[in-house]
């Protein structure tokens, strides 16, 4: 934890197993610990299941307080583990791209296969942009906002404002 009361420092969080954030404060805000999520039911976590590192919460700055809004992480800061969310988001979208009728069973791989370069920006991440935009300009409205929603959480503002135009 800490070693001096003048260091800025994440706190822990806690985050049900689908991903709806419990608190970013977990040791400053003992009240509002939850052994299970009030709005899905789900168990809740406070460090990740591979490594069992905390999830990093809100930054607290010393003599200031907490600076950041706590959104869930989508991986672990130490092992690069997906969080139980993370994978269930990944799940999901595999088997969205399998329903969308609009789609070869090619380009469904190609959609499926893409999502690892989005997710974990490397050198393929341009390219995969590129598969993901043309592929996704195939399918209709409907699946479109489909695919947006189940991948929100998971991608990078930057590679959501290329892919869906925001």
């Amino acid at each position: 934890m800490r070693m001096y009361e003048s260091e800025s420092y994440y706190e822990m969080a806690q985050v049900c197993k689908n991903g709806h954030s419990i608190t970013g404060r977990y040791n400053g805000s003992p009240a509002l610990r939850q052994d299970f999520c009030s709005k899905c039911g789900q168990p809740t976590i406070t460090k990740c299941e591979k490594c069992g590192e905390s999830i990093r919460g809100k930054y607290i700055v010393a003599g200031i307080g907490d600076m950041t809004k706590f959104n869930p992480p989508s991986f672990c800061h130490k092992c690069g583990s997906a969080y139980p969310w993370t994978t269930k988001k990944i799940e999901a979208f595999s088997e969205l791209a399998d329903e969308l009728d609009e789609l070869s069973d090619d380009e469904k791989a190609k959609l499926k296969l893409s999502l690892d370069d989005l997710i974990n920006t490397s050198p393929k991440t341009q390219l995969a942009e590129t598969h993901f935009k043309k592929i996704l300009s195939k399918v209709s409205k409907e699946s479109y906002d489909l695919v947006k929603g189940v991948l929100t959480d998971i991608l990078s503002e930057t590679i959501k404002k290329s892919i869906f135009k925001q």
